[in-house]
């Protein structure tokens, strides 16, 4: 499973049914779980950890030294999780000491050519970045995100659960969960309203997304300051864990949110 062409540093450790392809790289201190399959000329450098039955396509590079003039080789990591499709010319790289000290990647995420997660970001699971989808570091991206090709995500951001990104959208705020955002005539983002269908693919029922809407419209619509607004969604909306992760998201905002 192993090409003859391939270098791995005798450090490394492999489970059981990795395949490495030719001309691989692999460094001392990475760890890859049993089932991943790394292709051709990738390099796979640093402190890394990867999960099972990930598929790493050609070219890609993980784990190399953040782009930020403060690392100074410092111990930093990169945490990346289980079945998890990373297309070529991907790039992944380790945390650092002036951040989290570590990059977190979860599972089942489709990351196509060209995308890029820096340092420090935490992703989550069922994520998907559409070619050329860019994340600057120490940015949040909850579960079930959708980014479409040519994002760019500003450094320190949170992207919300179940959002979905348009193509070729700038965001420099947090982003509501359960909303769509877009970028129009090169300006940065706004909301475009709820993710009506990627939550209705993903099991929410009819009333909760009525719940989510009216929490939005009250948020959009009102008129009402920020602070007032959570407070009426409060009163007015049924509780349920989406309504107050809704309010919990807004209230610990440090960048502010982006608006509808």
């Amino acid at each position: 499973m192993i090409h003859a062409t391939a270098i791995i540093n005798p450090g490394a450790e492999l489970d059981e049914g990795v395949s490495i392809g030719p001309y691989a790289i692999i460094g001392a201190n990475v760890r890859i779980g049993k089932g991943t399959s790394v292709g051709a000329h990738t390099v796979i450098d640093g402190w890394t950890t990867i999960g099972e039955n990930n598929r790493i396509f050609h070219m890609a590079s993980i784990g190399a030294p953040p782009q930020d003039f403060k690392y100074k080789g410092e111990t930093t990591t990169l945490e990346i999780g289980d079945n998890n499709v990373i297309r070529e010319f991907t790039t992944i790289h380790l945390g650092t000491h002036t951040g989290t000290g570590k990059t977190v990647v979860g599972s089942n995420i489709m990351m196509m050519a060209y995308s890029h997660i820096a340092h420090d970001c935490r992703v989550g699971n069922n994520v998907v970045m559409a070619n050329s989808a860019t994340l600057a570091g120490h940015v949040t991206v909850e579960n079930n995100v959708v980014f479409g090709g040519l994002c760019a995500v500003h450094q320190f951001t949170r992207i919300g659960e179940f959002v979905m990104v348009g193509g070729g959208t700038m965001i420099a705020q947090d982003i509501l969960p359960y909303t769509i955002a877009v970028s129009e005539d090169k300006r940065e983002a706004s909301l475009r309203g709820l993710n009506l269908i990627g939550l209705k693919r993903n099991g929410f029922s009819d009333e909760l997304i009525r719940d989510l809407k009216n929490a939005y419209k009250i948020l959009a619509f009102s008129k009402l300051k920020l602070p007032d607004a959570i407070e009426r969604i409060r009163n007015v909306v049924r509780p349920s864990p989406q309504r107050d992760h809704f309010i919990e998201f807004i209230e610990s905002s440090k960048r502010g949110i982006v608006r509808p």
